[in-house]
């Protein structure tokens, strides 16, 4: 049952701890992605900064189309692939310089691995760049995949716009961020778990699994009825409750067995003690009438004597006892008293008989009330005065 017990606990732990975890991840996968695609823009939006002041540097001068080729100042960019493998390197984007809506120098391949030059923009960024002067930041269609992009209006000395400039940042970049966090969460989550379930599981194994094998071992005791000693377990409340409850059985276990024993014995001294009387009484009617009759007066007298003392306690009946007393837990301790014959505290008798001392002094004063037992006080140095129990 325990074993049952520990591999339910183990389970439902584990259980939880992998609910737990996933919700986690896919909380931090869902928060992650927002926000890398807001950093996306954001990078997008500083790369095309940047980019701006490294032409503006680079080639002074102002935008113009001359012979449909776009220039910057009299610098060609119109097929200038070093200027745009040399921005991409910098920044980690694809970049591409547009002459209108066609792209005249990219970093940007088709299918077939080949710069995709000639190809148009997307309409939706046409319509924003080149026709509202805006600039675009977001997600858009490049050359057939997805990136969140960015673009700038070029513009001529009048303020005519001419063409644009892109930088764009791939979904797969994106996604590998995102997995490559995710990776390192849920590593960090795995460890986590493990340590967690390590220490619930020794919390457990402490706190339930052991106080519930002592208290098994204890059952089996009482099975076999091999009674030595009460059970002493730490755990819960639950547990300890427990605990009380099975060592309340062992003690009216042992009270029943006890008294038992005792009326056995005491019927076997009556038997023996009967033969005898009869023998000497057929002896003494052979001699003397006159004694005999004596006898057997004398013997009505005694028996109808009240009978005090230690030793005369066991012949007092259960109803003759208090509410809560019982006949057999009486003998126990009047047994305990008869082997020692000495003065005793209401502790000492409790360890003695394996009982506790408020169910022992409730005995002690009940048998001091019936005259069997005498009290005094004895005072020590420090502390309270012990109350220690005479046999008379």
């Amino acid at each position: 049952m325990l074993r049952s017990l520990k591999h339910q606990i183990l389970i439902l732990l584990l259980c939880s701890l992998v609910l737990l975890a996933a919700s986690f991840l896919a909380v931090i996968g869902w928060y992650m992605k927002d926000r890398d695609v807001a950093a996306a823009i954001i990078k997008a939006q500083t790369d095309l900064a940047t980019c701006g002041e490294i032409i503006d540097k680079t080639y002074p001068g102002t935008w113009s189309v001359q012979d449909g080729n776009l220039y910057k100042g009299s610098s060609k960019i119109s097929l200038n692939n070093d200027l745009v493998d040399h921005l991409s390197l910098l920044t980690g984007d694809t970049v591409t310089v547009f002459c209108g809506e066609t792209r005249v120098a990219t970093t940007v391949r088709g299918s077939n691995g080949d710069r995709a030059i000639g190809t148009k923009v997307a309409a939706n960024v046409a319509q924003t760049v080149l026709q509202n002067g805006q600039t675009y930041l977001g997600e858009a269609t490049v050359v057939g995949q997805r990136y969140q992009t960015g673009y700038v209006p070029l513009r001529t000395e009048s303020g005519n716009i001419i063409g644009m400039f892109y930088v764009g940042i791939s979904h797969a970049y994106e996604q590998e961020i995102i997995t490559r966090s995710l990776i390192t969460m849920a590593e960090i989550g795995l460890v986590l778990t493990i340590l967690v379930a390590l220490l619930t599981w020794f919390f457990l194994q402490k706190v339930i699994i052991y106080p519930l094998h002592n208290i098994m071992l204890g059952t089996r005791d009482v099975a076999t009825g091999h009674l030595t000693q009460k059970i002493k377990v730490s755990g819960a409340k639950e547990i300890e409750e427990l605990e009380d409850a099975f060592n309340q059985m062992v003690e009216q276990i042992q009270s029943l067995t006890g008294g038992i024993n005792r009326a056995t014995s005491r019927n076997l001294a009556d038997d023996d003690t009967t033969g005898l009387e009869l023998h000497t009484t057929a002896e003494a009617s052979g001699s003397n009438n006159s004694t005999t009759e004596s006898t057997m007066e004398n013997t009505v007298a005694i028996a109808k004597r009240p009978l005090l003392g230690l030793d005369n306690t066991e012949y007092i009946g259960e109803a003759g006892l208090p509410k809560g007393l019982n006949q057999a837990t009486l003998g126990q301790i009047v047994q305990f008293l008869q082997a020692t014959r000495r003065p005793l505290s209401a502790e000492d008798v409790a360890e003695g008989v394996k009982l506790t001392r408020v169910t022992v002094r409730r005995y002690l004063e009940y048998l001091e009330d019936r005259g069997v037992l005498k009290s005094e006080q004895k005072y020590g140095t420090v502390g309270r005065p012990v109350k220690l129990f005479i046999p008379l």
